[in-house]
């Protein structure tokens, strides 16, 4: 996946920590070789996350995010911090910047210890180092004490950069995400039929995001890619010289796609494969069990990841509570939650619904699914919530060697 079209998803997440006026603005502009973050002597000149992608190798695609000081004050400064934690939650790597002038104190101390809680792992940089001047063995030293390692640099002269990146390039977490979405399940040069509805949510000229992860991760297994809309699957089924091992499709259409695939066809969605892939499929299956058991006057959360225009027939505005509603038969109070999180009380819902998580990285979906496990909140996906009030949901796990136990 190129430097250009590697989504933002599927990039190692770098995240600047320190206080204000620590340098983190001026570090990843050197980290970067451009002018991306505002530099400036007053302390809180970042306020909201600057995200820069860039390639790193031998990592390939990162992006590195210019954070606010988390030692901001005020109510406005409080704004800030939580989005600055919020950041956290789908951060890969923190870099810890401290200023020479200063030194480490409870503040950098306590972040060093919040982070390995999350086992995050976290690299140390005293900086300014151009402008005072430190012991030569302060990072041995800092090192031993925390157990992390520690680099001198100058976001201003440039020194020790290339020692950070270095450094970056070593913390650099054993890849936890599974490398492959589907290509574990089909041999090269099996048929794998991709159905696809090209409706008002559908990108203009282009594929959703998953579907085009899918196609690459097919070809790159060595499989055959025969693509159809839900009105097509028979008209492709008989012209294909073999059946398909496998057929995926969009869960809004799963229902037809069902009908029309033969049941000697695996069939599951986009979405199940992304639960799996960068969530926790396992976790998304238990939590189909709360849906019987909701009774009128529970609140559900639709979540969602990203922000978009509502469509006459939002799935998550119309379609996925009509479904609750004719599945359960009961008077639900529903909310709605897009962007960075969840709602502070959390713990007043008996379900979060959650979008594919898309636009998420593995880390950040996983700890949404851990938040709502955390406050005692089970949680779906579309994918499976679909594929389960559809009657489904058993065929759509049988690819993965899944059993229920809950009643559909």
């Amino acid at each position: 996946m190129s430097l250009s079209t590697a989504p933002r998803s599927e990039r190692l997440h770098i995240a600047i920590l320190g206080r204000r006026n620590a340098g983190k603005s001026s570090l990843i502009n050197a980290l970067t070789g451009q002018e991306i973050a505002v530099v400036s002597p007053v302390k809180g000149t970042t306020t909201d996350p600057v995200f820069k992608a860039m390639e790193l190798l031998p990592l390939g695609p990162v992006v590195f995010i210019d954070t606010a000081g988390l030692d901001d004050e005020g109510d406005l400064g409080e704004l800030r911090r939580k989005k600055t934690l919020n950041v956290i939650n789908k951060t890969d790597i923190a870099v810890l910047v401290i200023d020479a002038n200063h030194g480490i104190g409870k503040f950098e101390e306590d972040i060093v210890d919040a982070m390995k809680r999350k086992k995050l792992p976290i690299i140390g940089v005293i900086n300014k180092i151009d402008q005072v001047l430190v012991p030569d063995n302060i990072t041995v030293q800092y090192s031993k004490k925390w157990g992390i390692p520690f680099i001198n640099v100058s976001s201003t002269t440039g020194e020790g950069i290339d020692a950070l990146k270095n450094a970056i390039i070593k913390t650099a977490p054993v890849e936890e995400q599974r490398d492959v979405i589907v290509r574990d399940l089909f041999s090269p040069g099996d048929f794998i039929l991709l159905i696809t509805p090209i409706d008002k949510s559908a990108p203009k000229g282009r594929l959703i995001l998953p579907q085009q992860q899918t196609i690459r991760d097919i070809l790159d297994g060595g499989g055959i890619v025969v693509m159809t809309k839900e009105d097509g699957i028979k008209t492709i089924l008989e012209g294909l010289s073999a059946k398909p091992r496998l057929a995926i499709t969009d869960s809004q259409v799963f229902h037809a796609a069902d009908a029309a695939v033969p049941h000697d066809i695996p069939l599951t969605s986009f979405s199940i494969l992304f639960a799996r892939y960068k969530g926790d499929l396992k976790e998304m299956v238990r939590g189909v069990q709360a849906i019987p058991k909701l009774g009128d006057g529970d609140k559900v959360l639709i979540a969602e990841a990203c922000t978009h225009h509502v469509q006459d027939d939002d799935i998550a505005r119309v379609k996925i509570p009509r479904w609750l509603r004719q599945k359960t038969g009961k008077k639900l109070e529903l909310d709605y939650a897009s962007g960075m999180g969840y709602p502070e009380n959390l713990k007043d819902y008996s379900l979060v619904i959650h979008c594919g998580g898309c636009m998420l990285n593995q880390r950040e979906m996983k700890n949404r699914i851990k938040q709502a496990v955390d406050a005692g909140v089970p949680i779906v996906n579309y994918g499976v919530f679909i594929a389960y009030v559809q009657g489904i949901l058993g065929r759509a796990l049988q690819p993965f060697g899944y059993k229920i136990c809950t009643k559909e």
